[in-house]
């Protein structure tokens, strides 16, 4: 099978897969991911189908709607990889990108790193922030039923990973906790240069958002 039907059939499987998945971490989501990967890759050397097929599956079952298990999104993967012949090594890349690119694994120890990881870590953080950030984060926390913002309750900067995954923060908080942070930890020059503007729009957001709660004109 060649590495143009492979992919067709990987993001054919993911689509039916997230049919009904929550908004900010649905079909669309992959899809402007998938993007942003061809965009980096376009001044990046990395094996291309791997980062392709990492894009795609990278949220085939994040950890967060599986009670916090974090080896089922890489074994789906793996799995559905394996049905489709890929060789052994590949598959195992795909696995390993899967388990440690998120936010909250770079909140643990990590023992893996390859370019194709920072590629797709790229693209998937470019997703987390500016406009499209700002609506999933809304977004989740209605979701999750949290509060808009709490002035009474202070953002934590440096959250373990444990705490990260268990916070019932308000979404505001989130910004501070994660998003604001993530124009630094960005790889590749291409990322770095999208996630400028990306973050300055947060950062006018915010300000925005302030005035309004303070009843300012």
């Amino acid at each position: 099978m060649d590495d143009k039907t492979i992919i067709q059939r990987t993001a054919a499987f993911v689509q039916e897969k997230l049919r009904n998945a929550e908004a900010g971490h649905d079909w669309w989501h992959i899809q402007r991911v998938w993007n942003n990967t061809k965009l980096i890759l376009e001044t990046e050397n990395a094996d291309i189908l791997v980062c392709e097929l990492t894009a795609l599956l990278h949220d085939i079952a994040d950890s967060k709607f599986h009670h916090g298990d974090e080896q089922v999104g890489p074994r789906i993967a793996g799995e559905f990889l394996y049905s489709l012949g890929l060789d052994d090594g590949r598959i195992e890349h795909v696995q390993q990108i899967i388990f440690n690119m998120s936010y909250k694994a770079s909140l643990g120890q990590i023992d893996f790193h390859s370019k194709e990881l920072e590629i797709v870590q790229d693209a998937d953080r470019l997703d987390a922030i500016g406009a499209i950030g700002i609506a999933r984060a809304f977004h989740y926390g209605g979701f999750k039923n949290r509060e808009i913002y709490n002035p009474n309750i202070p953002p934590q900067k440096q959250l373990s990973k444990e705490a990260y995954k268990n916070t019932t923060a308000p979404t505001v908080n989130h910004f501070y906790e994660k998003l604001l942070l993530l124009q630094d930890k960005m790889n590749t020059d291409t990322a770095k240069q999208i996630a400028k503007h990306r973050h300055y729009f947060m950062e006018s957001f915010l300000q925005q958002f302030y005035g309004e709660w303070n009843g300012e004109r």
